[in-house]
């Protein structure tokens, strides 16, 4: 059943972004690893965070390291037009940062 799970967050991933905006393979595969192995939440989860706040399109996202961190950068593109990046804990779901993309 996890394994259905895990499959359904990548692809979820894979369907929302556009080929462009995924991040490397290394993050790629972190993300999987790190989504199979329980320490981070599913990207399909924390995608419906970060739009339960900033309704939008998710336009781009990256897993990065933030001081001991694991964050994703979720951008996402609202109705008027403006992008705002949202950073949030890869493992607990928590709204960090919000800013207006230039």
């Amino acid at each position: 059943m996890a394994f259905a799970r895990i499959l359904a967050s990548v692809l979820l991933l894979v369907l929302i972004l556009p080929a462009s905006a995924l991040a490397d393979d290394d993050d790629a595969q972190r993300a999987w690893r790190g989504t199979r192995s329980g320490e981070f939440l599913p990207f399909a989860r924390l995608a419906e965070i970060a739009l339960g706040q900033f309704p939008g399109r998710i336009v781009e996202a990256e897993l990065d390291d933030d001081d001991g961190r694991i964050i994703y950068e979720i951008k996402i593109l609202q109705r008027n037009g403006r992008v705002l990046e949202v950073e949030i804990d890869a493992r607990t779901g928590r709204i960090l940062d919000v800013d207006e993309d230039d």
